[in-house]
């Protein structure tokens, strides 16, 4: 066996362990998180930007993705139903938060009230543990003051730490702002009804 052969097998077993690593991890979101990623509010989440072109939605996909990653380095042995479900809902706030006019009506600080609102819109939806609420709560630390009080939290915060920084260096980049159709349709439908 020649060098070129050795290197030519390291790469297609990298490749072959990273493909598994991302089908198991697909496998995870879609157990625990299918009917949150197929909401109509999740999806709506696709029409906000996060951190440089990053959608909210493909932010919290990716701190799902590196929160399960976190977990099993670490071997942390985190429950994955909450660490998924909570890492999907942590920015469920449901608003541009770049919007001028948002920040004018409001007057608020994002960073600081953004866990609140995530956390009134997704207890309103879904069925959510202690734990979850805690994710959703307290993700923005140091900014909430008081620190996660469980793994999961603590695990969903250095991956939403870590995603964040990535997209702001846009060293994650997403796709911009995509165009729903659908939610284009039904934002004309309620246009004319008020209209009328």
């Amino acid at each position: 066996m020649n060098i070129l052969e050795k290197i030519r097998n390291r790469r297609r077993e990298r490749l072959k362990k990273h493909f598994e690593r991302y089908r198991r991890i697909r496998r995870l979101l879609q157990k625990y998180g299918d009917d949150i990623i197929h909401s109509d509010n999740f999806r709506k989440t696709k029409a906000h930007i996060q951190h440089g072109n990053m959608t909210v939605n493909d932010h919290c996909m990716s701190v799902a993705r590196y929160s399960l990653i976190l977990n099993k380095k670490l071997h942390l042995h985190c429950n994955q139903r909450d660490l998924i479900r909570g890492s999907l809902l942590h920015d469920y706030f449901l608003y541009d938060w770049h919007d001028k006019e948002y920040v004018a009506e409001r007057g608020r600080l994002h960073g600081f009230w953004h866990p609140g609102i995530a956390l009134r819109n997704a207890d309103k939806e879904y069925q959510l543990t202690d734990v979850q609420r805690d994710i959703i709560r307290k993700h923005m630390w140091p900014l909430t003051i008081v620190p996660p009080a469980c793994r999961e939290s603590w695990v969903v915060t250095s991956a939403d730490k870590y995603c964040s920084l990535m997209e702001t260096l846009k060293l994650h980049k997403g796709h911009g702002k995509r165009y729903d159709f659908e939610e284009a349709k039904w934002a004309r439908g309620k246009e004319k009804q008020l209209g009328a």
